[in-house]
């Protein structure tokens, strides 16, 4: 069954209506027929199972005939990912939307090759906001996460409300992908705030640094916010494979005891 996005303002009532960029995919790139049955997600928690009931040039109308609500998941995790040169960041989203991230935070940090003015940085928050709308299309997520545009880790850590569109961010628990000697494996900062505080965390911010990693200065300023250095194996892995893998390890501490 093919999937489409609309916003949750425009996903009301029992019938639906796709224009603009789904438009053009059910009209042009599907060939969608009257009669056809089709999913529509909001992002926000609700499938609407459909009909095609009719389609002009530029846009179709649904039927709806059933609609789903999916909760939101008990922890929300946010990855602070610096952002890799050419396209990685595009697959990177992706792999975190198919993993359950509900929170994107593109970092430009000393290492980052990618220099942003704020125009391309709202140009670049827009295309890789429509990366993750792809991918709840593809995968079936209920919920669509948000992609901001590309901060630096002092903003994160010290936002500007006057300047800057980010709140401050605050989590149970914040970890960072390492390769310190000091770091612990990942199970252990689980066990630990589990025996401290009686459950699993409810928020969860993972930071994945750049090729060659933080700088120290930018490691310094992250712990001394809270995030614990966590192990990622004897082996320097790729920028996209720390995330996926920090990503994956994530959801299977916190669903392994649902």
């Amino acid at each position: 069954m093919h999937r489409f996005y609309l916003p949750p303002g425009s996903a009301r009532g029992d019938s639906l209506r796709l224009d603009g960029r789904e438009a053009h995919h059910a009209l042009r790139v599907l060939r969608l027929k009257r009669g056809e049955l089709v999913a529509v997600l909001d992002g926000a928690g609700n499938e609407f199972l459909c009909t095609v009931e009719n389609s002009s040039r530029d846009a179709v109308t649904l039927s709806v005939s059933l609609k789903n609500f999916t909760p939101p998941p008990p922890c929300s995790v946010t990855l602070l990912q610096a952002v890799p040169k050419g396209k990685i960041i595009e697959s990177i989203i992706q792999k975190a939307v198919e993993l359950g991230a509900r929170r994107i935070v593109p970092l430009l940090t000393e290492r980052v090759v990618t220099h942003l003015d704020d125009g391309d940085a709202g140009h670049k928050r827009d295309k890789w906001q429509q990366v993750a709308v792809e991918a709840i299309k593809q995968c079936g997520a209920a919920w669509l996460p948000e992609v901001v545009a590309p901060t630096t880790i002092a903003q994160v850590l010290n936002p500007n409300p006057s300047a800057f569109s980010l709140q401050p961010l605050a989590f149970d628990l914040s970890l960072i992908g390492s390769l310190q000697k000091e770091r612990r494996h990942p199970r252990e900062c689980f066990q630990d705030f589990q025996a401290k505080h009686g459950r699993l965390p409810q928020s969860i911010g993972v930071w994945i640094g750049p090729e060659g990693d933080f700088t120290p200065e930018e490691l310094d300023a992250i712990q001394a916010a809270g995030a614990l250095p966590i192990s990622l194996g004897r082996l320097v892995l790729r920028v996209e494979t720390a995330a996926i893998y920090c990503l994956s390890i994530l959801n299977y501490e916190l669903n392994s005891v649902l």
